[in-house]
């Protein structure tokens, strides 16, 4: 009974891992992808390794915090070009859904109202004068479909929580393997005597 419940346990997750990320079929058959299906099908961004993974988490993060819409078609063509996970990048844009969204874009509000209110108060005003003189104030707004300030604010927000992400991921990613690694040695001297297994039992 034990070992059928520890069989159906891992099912369930990739059943549940399945239901939210779209599939390679449905990434392949995707209109606005089509241009891109040759690359994001590439075994290498389905693959789960220490350097993809860290990076999908970032990426998926960055844009589902800042874009508000079409987090997968978004993610899933950046994801080529930054070498990433695909699937975990689109799991990562989870983070901007119904439930989360509003507390992001008012959070996003009062950061960027406060960086643009304090760089007010200086006599050189860098941040402003740099979003001003690059554009970028109407790269951001245009993304985001928001304010000024807003738009600032999920930039920080978005950054940040890639940052975070990619740091968190990859210390797991570590630990997992050591862990294993340690089981691995545990098992081979196992052992009253620490002979090895069986033979020294």
């Amino acid at each position: 009974m034990a070992d059928t419940k520890r069989n159906e346990q891992p099912e369930a997750r990739r059943g549940w891992f399945h239901r939210l990320v779209p599939t390679r079929d449905q990434l392949a058959n995707n209109r606005w992808l089509k241009p891109f299906s040759h690359n994001i099908l590439r075994p290498e961004l389905w693959r789960f390794t220490r350097r993809s993974v860290p990076r999908g988490v970032a990426l998926g993060l960055f844009i589902g915090t800042i874009i508000p819409m079409a987090h997968f078609l978004v993610a899933a063509a950046l994801a080529v070009f930054v070498r990433a996970n695909v699937p975990v990048a689109l799991a990562a844009t989870f983070i901007g859904n119904p439930f989360t969204v509003a507390g992001i874009w008012w959070l996003g509000y009062r950061i960027g109202e406060a960086l643009l209110h304090a760089d007010a108060m200086t006599q050189v005003a860098p941040m402003a004068t740099a979003i001003q003189q690059t554009q970028a104030d109407q790269l951001l707004t245009r993304l985001t479909g928001a304010g000024e300030d807003t738009a600032i604010g999920l930039l920080v927000i978005a950054t940040t929580c890639a940052l975070v992400g990619y740091v968190l991921s990859s210390w797991i990613w570590r630990w997992r393997v050591a862990r294993r690694r340690r089981s691995r040695l545990d098992a081979a001297a196992g052992g009253p005597d620490g002979t090895g297994g069986v033979w020294g039992a």
